[in-house]
């Protein structure tokens, strides 16, 4: 929400060290890594091409036919994934999508944009912050998982459990918003 800030919610060291290197190039304007304290798994080995540098990219793709698109930062990433475990189980295909800075996505070209987040599959953002903005990339009818309180103080699964940031607690609600549409 700064004009010309450069945000980073890294996934986990293999984003963070691209994250790195983006800041490190950036000449016109601030970064910002915003990282997390949690233990994250890696969710990514492949380091032949800095994916981040497109702000978002398909970190997963639909196994089943493709009837959502998940879309998360930093250690929601983790979350996306899981979520994704469940559909597919279920035999929904999702997308997971990695997007660790909105600006740099924003500067892709459409046809980037739309393969990444295409129309038609239910598209669902996952992030501990607030679910403000995320609107423009899930639309008016997609959903939105966050926080969007201030003050609450306890341990991060608690937190997470409480607001509804877990694999148990969102995946059902994805599975609810597909009725309508399978």
């Amino acid at each position: 929400m700064i004009p010309n800030l450069d945000v980073y919610r890294p996934a986990d060291t293999i984003e963070t060290a691209e994250c790195w290197e983006l800041s490190l190039e950036k000449a016109d304007g601030p970064s910002l890594l915003a990282l997390t304290r949690q233990n994250l798994p890696q969710v990514r080995d492949d380091i032949s091409e800095n994916l981040s540098a497109r702000g978002a990219y398909r970190l997963r793709t639909a196994g089943a036919e493709r009837k959502a698109v998940l879309i998360a930062s930093g250690s929601e990433v983790e979350i996306a994934l899981g979520v994704a475990d469940m559909l597919e189980a279920q035999g929904i295909g999702a997308d997971v999508v990695s997007m660790p800075c909105w600006s740099r996505f924003d500067a892709q070209p459409a046809h980037y944009r739309d393969e990444t987040l295409p129309e038609g599959p239910l598209l669902v953002s996952i992030e501990a912050g607030t679910t403000m903005g995320w609107e423009r990339y899930v639309g008016r009818h997609g959903l939105r998982f966050g926080i969007d309180g201030f003050g609450a103080s306890a341990p991060a699964p608690d937190l997470y459990d409480h607001f509804g940031l877990t694999v148990a607690k969102i995946a059902p609600q994805v599975l609810q918003a597909l009725q309508g549409r399978l």
